[in-house]
């Protein structure tokens, strides 16, 4: 009996088996969907179909850097328990899908499961599902990013956050302890501050508008405001508007090392130091479990739905 890619992909749905095991049981069963699910079960692969209607909020956010070729990657993948985030063998998963985002250049999380595990044999999938079979855990490779240039990775609090900060700047220049720690304090200051944006240019225009669609309706609604002229009242909004660019653009926040000057003129101060050009051209912020909708324990109707 043959099979389609949209019968591994219902095998996978009903059991939540991994793709790759879901066809190699379908290989083994002649494409009968039936004896393919008891064969996953028989394996002990279809009970992460329970599981996997749990949510997975915890986890790790892990970096892979290799500056010799200019290439870094930020990962995160994540478990149901935090006790889990800290097992060894789930931090290892973790970087080693990382070093292969780097080394592999997926297109995305669907190709990088796909893709074989950097140092193994298996799939990044499949090592997924084996290190499930030992942890008996749901376990999600949920995002990543992958950067061609000059970068300084931070993680904090061992994967709570995880941040990569990217500079135009030549490669003695990056090569130096200076420009090394001038880019771990950037990184930091990401993961403490968290800007939205990189500089003012970066900002949406319809966020701005936005925001001074706020401020104006906050005037109107004062009285002291009532009867300025326009044109005060247009410039306390522009006045806002640059509080707004210090707090949300990483360049213009106060820097917090020292609140005397801000980010743009702490690298700036690095590159005339080192007697080079040193431009901050980006920055990713991932923050371990954000937007991901926790569910509320209730054990008793977990029990309750077991025994019925």
């Amino acid at each position: 009996m043959a099979f389609t890619a949209k019968d591994v992909q219902a095998l996978r749905e009903k059991t939540g088996v991994g793709m790759m095991e879901c066809k190699k049981a379908l290989v083994e069963t002649d494409g009968d969907m039936e004896k393919a699910i008891d064969v996953l079960r028989e394996r002990g692969l279809a009970s992460s179909a329970k599981k996997s209607s749990r949510v997975a909020a915890e986890g790790v956010v892990v970096a892979y850097n290799d500056k010799a070729n200019k290439v870094a990657a930020l990962v995160e993948v994540n478990c149901e328990t935090d006790f889990v985030a800290k097992n060894p063998k789930f931090v290892e998963l973790a970087n080693a899908v990382a070093k292969t985002v780097v080394e592999a250049n997926p297109a995305d999380v669907d190709a990088l499961l796909k893709t074989t595990i950097s140092g193994g044999s298996n799939t990044v999938e499949e090592a997924v599902q084996e290190l499930f079979l030992a942890i008996r855990e749901n376990m999600k490779v949920r995002r990543f990013v992958r950067k061609e240039t000059v970068a300084e990775t931070y993680i904090h609090a061992g994967g709570t956050v995880g941040v990569m900060v990217e500079f135009d700047t030549d490669d003695a220049t990056a090569a130096k302890p200076e420009f090394v720690e001038m880019g771990k304090d950037v990184a930091m200051q990401v993961a403490a501050m968290s800007p939205l944006y990189l500089d003012a240019a970066s900002v949406p225009a319809d966020v701005l508008e936005h925001e001074r669609s706020i401020l104006v309706a906050q005037m109107k609604e004062d009285p002291k405001m009532a009867n300025k002229p326009e044109q005060v009242l247009s410039k306390i909004v522009d006045g806002k508007i640059a509080k707004y660019y210090k707090e949300n653009c990483l360049v213009e926040q106060a820097f917090v090392k020292d609140g005397d000057i801000n980010v743009a003129t702490y690298v700036a101060n690095c590159a005339k130091a080192l007697g080079a050009e040193i431009k901050l051209t980006g920055f990713t912020r991932f923050a371990k479990g954000e937007g991901i909708e926790k569910k509320e324990e209730n054990f008793a109707a977990e029990i309750a739905s077991m025994i019925k």
